[in-house]
């Protein structure tokens, strides 16, 4: 299909396919709503999408844990006890029908480099920042204070406070991967994480992913590690193809995400980059931009 660039003004009058079969949104700044939480009119959409064989997919830098524990319980009462599919970590862990599918994660080098360049730099007074290790079974962060707790926890269910992250690591090498797999290095900067990640990450960028994932965030992970991943990943177990899906975003951490779905929304509230990528415009999340298009859609 022709890539098509339209304002969130006109998507209504596209020419909408009926075969629709897979839709994958973000959640920050796409599904969520202005105050972070879900639709009311999500649930409602979520049964007609089961109704009619589509398969709704949260794909997020949110731990996997945290995904569960916002949709879990709700979902198996809409879905009649069924599980919803889940990319979790930037598409480091990929769950299908309550079943991790795929799980991705860095090495001990860029772990430890991370870990003293967040120190040092905090200890330097240059950002406020703290990083998190996300891992499988639990995401671990030795800064204690409350405003760093509070934002971590908004996306870390499990979590894990500990003295000193080299010791997490440690432990991790010693067992083998056993105790824990590090999946991505997560770091919290309160003042400006893009800024922050073009003066202080920059050496990484030949070798890992170094994506921008909010206004606060920015997340290191394996060179070869995206959402992207994980959207084939279930187009494969599903048999359903790029132009049976439909894939919304609104940041960075999207950007390669929207090229597996024919159908690309960015959101009208969306960083110019996925303006760019996307083929249409959704409204704006605060507007419930993916419940709208959605509707359209499966019309």
């Amino acid at each position: 299909m022709e890539r098509t660039s339209v304002s969130a003004a006109d998507w209504t009058s596209i020419e909408i396919p009926q075969d629709i079969r897979l839709v994958v949104a973000d959640m920050d700044g796409t599904l969520l709503d202005e105050h972070s939480e879900i639709p009311q009119g999500f649930w409602p959409m979520l049964a007609r999408l089961r109704s009619r064989g589509v398969e709704f997919v949260p794909a997020s830098g949110r731990q996997y844990a945290t995904l569960r524990a916002m949709f879990a319980d709700k979902a198996a009462q809409v879905l009649a006890g069924g599980e919803l599919s889940y990319i979790a970590e930037n598409g480091n862990v990929v769950a299908i029908d309550g079943n991790i599918a795929e799980v991705h994660g860095v090495d001990t080098d860029v772990t430890r480099w991370t870990i003293d360049t967040v120190n040092a730099s905090a200890a330097a007074g240059e950002y406020d920042m703290g990083l998190v290790l996300c891992g499988l079974r639990t995401a671990y962060v030795q800064r204690t204070d409350k405003p760093f707790l509070d934002e971590v926890g908004k996306y870390y269910a499990a979590l894990e406070i500990v003295d000193d992250l080299h010791s997490v690591l440690e432990d991790v090498i010693a067992s083998n991967g056993e105790s824990d797999t590090i999946l991505k290095l997560a770091i919290l900067d309160f003042d400006d994480a893009e800024a922050m990640a073009a003066e202080k990450l920059t050496p990484l960028k030949n070798d890992y992913q170094v994506v921008v994932s909010g206004k606060l965030w920015v997340d290191i992970m394996n060179a070869t590690t995206n959402k992207k991943q994980g959207v084939e990943a279930l187009q494969r177990v599903l048999g359903v193809t790029a132009a049976q899906t439909a894939v919304f975003g609104d940041y960075l951490n999207d950007l390669q995400m929207l090229s597996a779905g024919q159908w690309s929304f960015a959101m009208g509230n969306a960083h110019p980059a996925l303006k760019q990528a996307a083929h249409f415009v959704a409204p704006s999340n605060a507007d419930h931009g993916v419940l709208q298009v959605v509707d359209k859609l499966i019309a």
